[in-house]
């Protein structure tokens, strides 16, 4: 596992060591779980590039009004 350095303000920090202890966690924990959905996120445009490149041959018939959509 590799060490990084971050420069934060020492109240905001302070605030998140009470919230991560009201958990019982530590703040080291709680910043690993953000940072795999942070790169998870990233992750996310690509696979919807990649359905939106399978779906390419769908046609919904055309233009739809704001009316339309909206017909029950």
């Amino acid at each position: 596992m590799k060490n990084v350095t971050l420069s934060a303000d020492e109240d905001l920090i302070e605030r998140a060591r009470l919230i991560a202890r009201g958990q019982r966690r530590t703040l080291n924990d709680a910043f690993r779980e953000w940072l795999v959905q942070f790169a998870q996120g990233a992750g996310d445009g690509q696979r919807f590039d990649a359905l939106m490149g399978r779906l390419q041959h769908v046609d919904a018939g055309g233009q739809f009004s704001r009316d339309q959509l909206n017909e029950r």
